[in-house]
């Protein structure tokens, strides 16, 4: 259990205390949780150094990392194999240590299932071979049972999402593929879902119930897989940390499900 990311400074007050320094964030979030998803490497190709140190600053912490948007989101058929040699070689540090959940790709509404990016699918996931992949699609079109036997083939993760209930979205689906299952909250902001303002979209905080019904979900998931992670990305002023506080106590009260923390 976890959340998307940790560096934010306006979790200074409801996360962090009053004065903590920057650098000292990853230390005080691995004392909540034992998992976090990364997700800087989306926007800036991943160093080594720089993963290493990161692994250093959260002791006993395990990570997912998002695939840089050279491989989801700006694809260039001419270069993103190079790149991805570049960013295998990065997150070594973290292959090196078992300390790595998953590699996450996440593709954009607009990534439509098609020939052309079906293909590609399969190339940057064989590309990845020998690494955990995640792959979360935003678009519906992608849930189908060719899709979900090639990800079984490759044992990679299909991402098991909780989004809003929109038309051209994936529907509520916890379809296991690997030996870890993957599970994402981004809130369910209807109003905000397609708007330009990422921090509007996942601001949300779920309710008890809502979160009673994503144990539900995760029990079942639980039993087909070996391990699974789950993370929060509902990020605003701390929300996240809060319901996956909550949804830890509730998995663990009511069906003895627990993460050590």
């Amino acid at each position: 259990m976890g959340t998307c990311g940790y560096s934010y400074n306006e979790w200074i007050g409801p996360v962090y205390p009053e004065g903590i320094k920057k650098d000292q964030f990853l230390t005080m979030y691995a004392s909540r949780f034992k998992t976090v998803e990364i997700d800087y490497t989306y926007y800036a190709m991943p160093k080594a150094q720089n993963i290493s140190k990161m692994a250093e600053d959260g002791p006993g912490l395990t990570f997912a990392i998002k695939a840089h948007q050279s491989f989801t989101h700006k694809i260039d058929n001419a270069k993103w194999k190079d790149e991805a040699k570049i960013y295998i070689q990065a997150i070594e540090p973290l292959l090196e240590n078992g300390r790595l959940e998953a590699v996450l790709f996440q593709f954009p509404y607009s990534f439509h299932y098609e020939d052309e990016n079906r293909r590609y699918l399969g190339k940057i996931l064989d590309e990845f071979s020998g690494i955990q992949a995640a792959v979360e699609f935003r678009n519906a079109e992608w849930l189908n049972n060719r899709v979900i036997d090639g990800l079984k083939g490759r044992g990679a993760a299909l991402v098991g999402l909780d989004m809003p209930e929109l038309q051209g979205l994936p529907p509520t689906t916890d379809v296991v593929t690997a030996p870890l299952a993957y599970f994402r909250l981004h809130g369910r902001n209807k109003d905000t879902w397609w708007g330009s303002d990422s921090t509007a979209r996942y601001d949300y905080l779920y309710n008890n119930s809502e979160l009673e019904a994503a144990a539900e979900r995760i029990k079942q998931i639980i039993v087909k897989a070996d391990r699974v992670v789950i993370y929060f990305n509902n990020h605003a002023r701390g929300q996240a940390v809060k319901n996956a506080e909550t949804l830890r106590q509730i998995l663990n009260n009511k069906y003895q499900i627990t993460n050590g923390r």
